[in-house]
């Protein structure tokens, strides 16, 4: 099976998304506490989540607009490399979690 994005966003609402030191560097991304402050030691910007993609107020990332990646040609590597689609075992409880919410919220329509 090809992996291939449904673009579905539900993965952008379930899961935070760390950024590796080169995108956190990069200043091109909205994180957690940039309105703070902005560690050049990127260490110690890891240790307390601050290179993690910014979030709404319900959970979800700050790119995600109309149930859709905003960002999608340019996502994060954390986003390049998970798809639903993927048998590689450190994804499966991602996955499992992807498939449940989405079961949970199909029968509350």
């Amino acid at each position: 099976m090809e992996n291939k994005c449904s673009q579905c966003g539900v993965c952008c609402r379930l899961f935070l998304i760390n950024l590796t030191k080169e995108e956190y560097n990069s200043g091109k991304y909205k994180t957690q506490f940039e309105e703070l402050v902005f560690f050049k030691d990127f260490k110690e910007a890891v240790s307390c989540g601050a290179n993690i993609l910014k979030q709404k107020e319900d959970g979800s990332c700050i790119y995600l607009k109309n149930d859709r990646c905003s960002i999608h040609q340019d996502r994060p590597k954390a986003c390049r490399s998970f798809f639903c689609s993927s048998k590689l075992k450190k994804y499966q409880a991602m996955i499992s979690q992807i498939k449940a919410y989405k079961n949970q919220t199909s029968s509350k329509l």
